[in-house]
């Protein structure tokens, strides 16, 4: 079906990824490639495959190649050694994850939990239809960060206005899929809790866990991974074991010899690791000496709560294969102890202090030993120990007094990889991700070190900087707050925290937010900066008014107005405090000016205006080009309430003029986003749609929003409606729904225009399955006057106008543009004035003409509105050329479907150029006026 038509390899690839189901930003992760260029792909193909929306794209999608299914490859570790039986076993446990939503395998270190799960899972993956994932949680040595290692594995980053678990769980809310959670003994409290949100929300997940000891969870149903079966009739699991590891390093056994190999089997109680182990030494022991080597009086340790009856047996192996190294190899082992992750030769030579050739040796041996796995890849060869291996080698370091000396080499090495860090490069993320692990091991050791505080603070210092480049956003605000904590010096404090504050905005917690610059005033404070107290508390409030929506609980009035009054008082002449209170005050007068129950004076207008143009003043004079641009904002508020579309335009493009030079931080990154939210806004008012397009794509590309493309992308969908852009808005809208719908569908008013956009771009079409909905999710949006007064009726009124049905659109805009002010200003009172004025004309209103002229005054200037009102005036007169005329006019200023609509209106041939652009567009042939369609 689908070799007549020309598809591309990557595309075709999309489209499959689409066909199971996956969301713009996973299939770009699955294919490293950008959002917007999955976008693309998703649009041609719309247009290819003439289907109209996401859903017909994958009714399209072929069926895999090959037997079975449609479903995505387990997401699996591949083994590089064979499973060997554990048939029984292996049914037990994929009976258990039939039945039980979360099942944990329990069993001491080595005794195979992690291969039979594999196994299972392995086995069970055709029966998950959105696949399998594998979460190692080895690494992780905090328990908040077990949902950044499930993202991490699944492919997921966080969403700003959720933390990661609350992105995980969204993402995953209607998924059918079998998640593997590996070695979760030493953050089972962390592991607990996650679970318990996961599974509560996700009804079609289950989890399966590795564990050396229980979740205690009340949901949780436990198997007891059993040691390998110990018969002696030939079928010994154990037996099978020992003899296929010997043959894999060169010495096959003969059969005659099983029964000595099961007498060592049952020595080491069927413990997987330990036969393992036991086998690798066979080429140089043979079987008497392993024998032997079991009798050593080290096989065991005792004392200590690991030394129970479950662990002696794996406990025998390591101490007997560490034993029979050499010193400088067992020297070298409990050192390399400290790395939680994989490591280089490099790496492993300066924590181990020894020297890099002697190193290289030193692993290659403890490989062999099957002490270390190795790892090859194009960027270098790495290594890692088993993590039993490694908690016994962490024992050793202690016992023999280097714990604080290697931990200090591994602190001081960490250090020197955050700071190369700093720079990003192409390979930067997958640089990080290669020492984050030990970044956060690091961190944690030497925070509860009082002489390693200094330390402690650096890096805990990076480490915000580095996993907020990284979008790990929610773990860099808890970095910033860690480091406040750490820093001796009050200033590194308060910049700390008002860092944290910057990071909250990006995630949209305004609580926190708040929070973090109440704490840093408190800080300043006690240090005696008075100044800096002030401008933290002002701070506080200006936010409060500038990103309201951000907050769950609302700031009262009067703690505001307190905040603000006890910044004026601690100020003095400082000019950063000043121009922190400036804008505080501006704030509060325009809130004071929006939540007015009228139209406000011009006095109340006036006086805002003056307030934050005070407010750009000092906050320029202080040399704060931040502080301005917040400055800024505010005043493109004031204007834009005021009705002065275009003056609030400029202040846009001065704001965003000046957040282009300043630094990459999480202030400049919180200020930007908004910045270019607001730009896209302001050119849509006036006009512009190539720039409205522009800043909205540049927001829609942002890395910091590819998990939450509702947000996003709406400006963009708005900007490519109103220019009649349909391929775009059907394939960005598919990553609106996906997102919004995976963060539990919030009401958020601002959410509303590119709803509405997207409904009118469905109505244009005569999709009315589509158009209804979206405008169910429209009405679940937002169902406040501004969509009902407001850009609801700028949407409504375009497709009513295309339907022929001018009384209907003049209805909907009955209300004068003065009654309605607070939902036209800003962004839509030149689209209503003139959409209102087209309406009066078409539907022979006997006010058109005054209409027309009062609405020439309102939108000069604005070259798409102006060609409306022109295109009214030329009908109105029955003046052709200069009806054609405005079509130039639509065209010059990047809006298609106006253009394609003036020639419609023009009649005869040019109507029949018209009908065929609008299908070109993929719209539907507008009705005349007066007919109904």
């Amino acid at each position: 079906m689908l070799a007549a038509v020309d598809i591309s390899p990557r595309e075709a690839e999309v489209l499959e990824l689409v066909g199971a189901h996956l969301s713009n930003a996973e299939i770009a992760a699955r294919l490293c490639i950008s959002v917007r260029t999955v976008e693309s792909h998703v649009s041609s193909l719309l247009r290819k495959l003439e289907v109209p929306d996401r859903r017909g794209l994958a009714q399209r999608a072929p069926e895999p190649a090959g037997p079975g299914p449609s479903q995505p490859a387990p997401a699996l570790p591949a083994p590089l050694t064979s499973f060997i039986g554990r048939v029984s076993e292996r049914a037990e446990l994929t009976e258990l994850t039939k039945a039980h939503r979360q099942v944990t395998a329990v069993g001491p270190g080595g005794v195979g939990k992690t291969r039979l799960a594999l196994a299972v899972a392995a086995e069970a993956a055709g029966e998950y239809s959105d696949g399998v994932w594998f979460v190692d949680l080895v690494p992780v040595t905090d328990p908040g960060m077990i949902a950044t290692a499930v993202a991490g594995a699944v492919g997921l980053g966080e969403q700003p206005g959720r933390d990661m678990t609350e992105s995980v769980v969204a993402a995953l809310a209607d998924r059918h899929a079998l998640l593997v959670l590996d070695n979760c003994e030493h953050v089972v409290d962390g592991v607990a809790l996650f679970l318990e949100r996961l599974l509560a929300t996700c009804p079609r997940v289950t989890v399966l866990a590795t564990s050396r000891a229980r979740l205690m969870v009340p949901f949780e149903r436990v198997y007891q991974v059993p040691p390998l079966s110990l018969t002696v009739d030939g079928e010994s699991d154990a037996v099978v074991l020992f003899m296929e590891r010997a043959a894999a390093v060169g010495w096959p056994l003969d059969p005659p010899l099983r029964g000595q190999i099961a007498a060592i089997c049952d020595r080491l109680d069927g413990m997987a690791l330990a036969i393992e182990l036991a086998a690798a030494r066979y080429p140089t022991l043979g079987l008497d000496g392993i024998t032997a080597a079991l009798s050593h009086p080290l096989r065991m340790l005792t004392g200590g709560s690991r030394a129970d009856e479950r662990h002696r047996s794996v406990r025998a192996a390591l101490d007997w294969s560490h034993a029979l190294l050499d010193p400088a190899d067992r020297t070298l082992l409990r050192r390399l102890s400290v790395f939680v992750a994989p490591f280089t030769v490099a790496a492993a030579a300066e924590v181990t202090g020894s020297e890099e050739g002697l190193v290289a040796d030193g692993l290659a041996r403890l490989t062999e030993q099957s002490l270390l796995v190795v790892t090859a890849s194009p960027r270098g060869t790495n290594y890692r120990a088993l993590e039993t291996i490694r908690q016994y080698a962490t024992e050793r370091l202690s016992e023999a007094g280097e714990l604080v000396d290697t931990r200090s080499r591994h602190l001081r090495w960490c250090l020197a990889m955050a700071a190369g860090l700093t720079v990003v490069g192409k390979d930067w993320r997958a640089r990080f991700d290669l020492v984050a692990d030990d970044l956060r091991a690091a961190l944690a050791w030497a925070a509860d070190r009082p002489e390693h505080r200094a330390d402690a603070y650096e890096l805990a210092r990076c480490l915000a900087e580095l996993t907020f480049t990284r979008n790990l956003i929610g773990e860099s605000q808890g970095r910033y707050e860690q480091a406040a904590a750490l820093a001796d010096d009050p200033t590194d404090a308060v910049s700390m925290l008002r860092q944290a504050a910057a990071v909250a905005g990006c995630r949209m917690h305004g609580d926190d937010m708040y929070r973090l610059h109440r704490a840093a005033a408190d800080t300043a404070g006690r240090s005696g900066d008075t100044a800096g107290a002030a401008r933290d508390l002002a701070n506080a409030a200006a936010n409060a008014y500038r990103f309201s929506s951000k907050f769950a609980r609302m700031l009262p009035r009067e703690e505001s107005i307190a905040l603000i009054a006890e910044a004026r008082e601690l100020a003095g002449d400082a000019p950063a405090a000043l121009a922190a209170v400036a804008l505080a005050e501006a704030g509060r007068s325009l809130t004071d000016a929006i939540g007015a129950a009228q139209s406000p004076g011009d006095d109340a207008v006036g006086e805002t205006i003056a307030r934050a143009e005070r407010a750009v003043e000092l906050a320029h004079r202080a040399g704060d080009p931040l502080a301005e641009s917040a400055a800024l904002d505010t005043l493109t508020g004031a204007q834009s309430w005021a009705g002065d579309t275009f003056a609030a335009a400029e202040t846009t493009r001065r704001r965003m003029t000046l957040l282009s030079s300043t630094p990459d931080t999480p202030a400049s990154t919180h200020e930007l986003i908004e910045a270019l939210g607001e730009a896209a806004g302001a050119s849509l008012g006036t006009g512009d749609l190539p720039g409205a397009r522009r800043w909205a794509r540049r927001l829609a590309d942002h890395p910091l929003l590819a998990e939450v493309g509702h947000r996003a992308t709406g400006w963009l969908l708005v900007a490519d409606a109103l220019a009649g852009d349909v391929d775009e808005v059907l394939a960005v809208s598919a990553r609106f729904l996906e997102a919004w719908r995976r963060v539990g569908g919030p009401a958020r008013s601002v959410l509303g225009p590119p709803a509405a956009a997207v409904a009118t771009i469905h109505g244009l079409r005569d999709d009315h399955d589509a158009r209804r909905e979206w405008s169910a999710v429209l009405n679940q949006l937002d169902p406040s006057p501004w969509n009902t007064h407001g850009y609801g009726a700028v949407f409504e009124a375009m497709l009513l106008l295309h339907r022929g049905q001018a009384p209907e659109a003049l209805k909907r805009m009955a209300p004068e543009p003065g009654e309605v002010w607070q939902w036209v200003t800003w962004i839509w009172h030149h689209w209503y004035v003139a959409l209102r004025t087209e309406a009066a004309v078409l539907a022979g209103s006997s006010d058109a003409r005054d209409r027309l002229a009062e609405a020439r005054t309102v939108v000069a200037g604005n070259p798409v509105a102006g060609a409306i009102v022109e295109r009214a005036g030329a009908l109105l007169d029955g003046d052709q050329k200069a009806l054609l005329a405005t079509g130039e006019a639509f065209d010059a200023a990047g809006c298609r479907y106006q253009s394609a609509r003036t020639l419609v209106l023009a009649g005869g041939d040019h109507a029949e150029r018209g009908t065929a652009v609008l299908a070109g567009l993929g719209l539907a042939p507008m009705a005349p006026a007066g007919h109904r369609r």
